[in-house]
């Protein structure tokens, strides 16, 4: 039999064929990275390879120190003795699938975290054939089929638009998260939305990419004592019963994830209101991705994977297990 492309490890996903890391969550020689968030990259690594859309928001959190190259989608890269590429997974902005084949004509595929669904704030996620896949597992139960995301843009809008005299403060994600809810809400209305300070950056970096979101401006911005009443606040997860949520008097809150499909959730987080809105894909669309890439060995990551691979083994036919990752918690 022979070796594995990918192994766990200490210090991460590493090839040994390649000499290199995938979403290192220690200081290493070499790094592929995914995405941004921060369960996939962490600072101290010597070298860094990530998707060039990914670069700017990756010297932000990890700090220009770093030596970063920047590739685009489908480039290759020789690593020892296998071909490196990257290519789409509709995650995030600059998110990518890690695809390697070796010398001996084997092709594994790590997907980092991703979605099948439409999102215009990143590129959309690609089908790559291979034999081996080792796929994110974070919503891996039948109960977890997301709605369109044009149907939760609709339902944030008619929250917001219909609290003329209560500021609306919708919990999100700083990255990835905030930004598909500001171009969902553009198919809607040109208002201006008031951000927290951990998401103004990321925000504009995703403006620079080219990314249609309705304005935005600093909460920090208004007067003390400023009245946001009629006025739609995003903030992270984080700021909910900080003292910075003093200055918002008899608001409404809601919640934007993908934990939001069971309806306890929202009960227990104390929120008014939960939207349903995923950056990773649900339970059919990975039984779709692992139908389409044609592997016939699968390897889970994140959340619910004992779940997945039994699934896999016993209704599919799949040679499937489970690995130990350190991944999770930033951006579900």
């Amino acid at each position: 039999m022979r070796d594995p492309i990918i192994i766990p490890t200490d210090e991460g996903l590493f090839c040994p064929a390649g000499d290199f890391y995938i979403d290192p969550w220690r200081p290493v020689p070499v790094a592929v990275i995914t995405h941004a968030h921060a369960d996939h990259a962490r600072a101290g690594s010597e070298h860094y390879f990530a998707q060039a859309d990914s670069l700017p928001i990756l010297r932000h959190r990890l700090g220009e120190q770093h030596v970063f190259s920047a590739m685009a989608y489908g480039e290759q890269r020789r690593l020892g003795q296998v071909t490196m590429s990257l290519h789409p997974a509709g995650h995030v902005l600059g998110s990518a699938q890690v695809r390697v084949e070796h010398d001996d004509g084997r092709v594994w595929v790590v997907t980092g975290d991703y979605k099948r669904d439409p999102d215009p704030t990143c590129a959309p996620f690609e089908v790559v054939p291979c034999d081996t896949l080792i796929t994110e597992a974070t919503f891996a139960l039948p109960c977890y089929q997301w709605p369109a995301v044009e149907v939760v843009g609709e339902q944030i809008w008619q929250w917001w638009s219909g609290n003329e005299q209560r500021p609306c403060i919708l919990f999100t994600y700083a990255f990835g998260k905030a930004q598909r809810v500001l171009a969902a809400l553009a198919e809607h209305t040109d208002r201006t939305v008031y951000l927290h300070g951990a998401m103004l950056a990321l925000t504009d970096m995703y403006r620079d990419a080219g990314v249609n979101m309705v304005p935005t401006a600093p909460v920090a911005d208004r007067p003390k004592g400023h009245d946001f009443h009629g006025e739609l606040i995003l903030a992270p997860p984080s700021a909910a019963g900080s003292p910075w949520m003093r200055r918002f008097r008899n608001a409404s809150t809601g919640f934007a994830s993908g934990w939001m499909r069971i309806r306890g959730n929202r009960r227990r987080r104390g929120y008014d209101h939960g939207f349903e809105l995923s950056d990773h894909a649900d339970w059919p669309a990975l039984l779709r991705t692992i139908r389409e890439c044609g592997a016939t060995t699968v390897l889970t990551t994140h959340g619910r994977s004992d779940d997945l691979v039994r699934y896999l083994r016993e209704c599919m036919g799949v040679d499937a297990r489970a690995l130990t990752t350190l991944y999770g918690g930033e951006d579900d």
